[in-house]
């Protein structure tokens, strides 16, 4: 099978949380990083209604406190480049700036999640699609990316702002004229994930201490155990290096 990633040598993740791109991705961006590739990561929101892990002082706004975190982890992983949806470069030239803000969930099951009954009117899952994809579109082309990474149509585990940017970034993806992929989730228990056809395995344990020292960097959302990580709410999953990608 033709590998999604060859000759690509510019690529964006398109994340709707800080953490998220650590999470999910961390492991892949760290490894593109280190060969050379130009990896670009785009956050949609700031996170601003995560919970904080139980003894974490928040020194002022938790939304500033979270990109302080963020850029304490591209760092960690090699990123020198990140934009914020509707800001800057993810902008549609000539709009005024706009702010995408966290759209908040509640567990469904112990590992699905779901809407939040209280989302606001600015929140990321209110905001048409085609304006987001347009924001996302102009970064895609500012950063010269050639192709687009973002979540299945699930959002991995059900979480709205995760849904939405699947569609946000699938469709930025074909204004721009660049192929679009979806990181397909490893099981939560830790379990290998069967084989599924069409989707590509990156097994990049090698990257582990560069992920470990970028999650560390969100300690306001999570604690790093070993090699697993205690969410705020008390999940514990497996820190993933081992990543599938689809076209999307």
């Amino acid at each position: 099978m033709t590998s999604l990633l060859d000759g690509v040598r510019s690529v964006l993740f398109a994340h709707a949380h800080p953490d998220d791109e650590t999470l999910a991705t961390g492991a892949l961006i760290a490894w593109l990083s280190r060969r050379g590739v130009a990896v670009s990561v785009l956050t949609a929101t700031r996170g601003e209604r995560g919970e904080i892990v139980s003894g974490v002082v928040v020194d002022g706004d938790l939304d500033a406190h979270r990109e302080a975190e963020l850029a304490g982890a591209l760092a960690a992983l090699g990123v020198t480049r990140h934009g914020w949806l509707g800001s800057g470069p993810a902008r549609v030239f000539g709009l005024p700036a706009r702010r995408y803000c966290d759209s908040g969930m509640q567990w469904v099951t112990p590992s699905v999640a779901g809407p939040a009954a209280d989302s606001g009117p600015d929140c990321l899952v209110a905001a048409p699609v085609a304006e987001a994809a347009a924001d996302l579109a102009a970064y895609v082309r500012a950063v010269g990316a050639e192709l687009v990474i973002s979540y299945d149509s699930d959002g991995g585990y059900g979480h709205p702002d995760h849904v939405a940017m699947h569609h946000i970034s699938r469709t930025a993806a074909e204004l721009a004229g660049v192929p679009f992929a979806v990181v397909v989730s490893v099981p939560r228990d830790g379990s290998r994930a069967s084989s599924e056809s069409g989707v590509e395995w990156f097994d990049l344990a090698g990257e582990l201490p560069a992920v470990i020292d970028a999650l560390r960097c969100h300690a306001s959302q999570l604690t790093v155990l070993g090699s697993d990580v205690i969410h705020s709410g008390g999940q514990l999953e497996p820190i993933q290096t081992r990543i599938g990608l689809r076209r999307g």
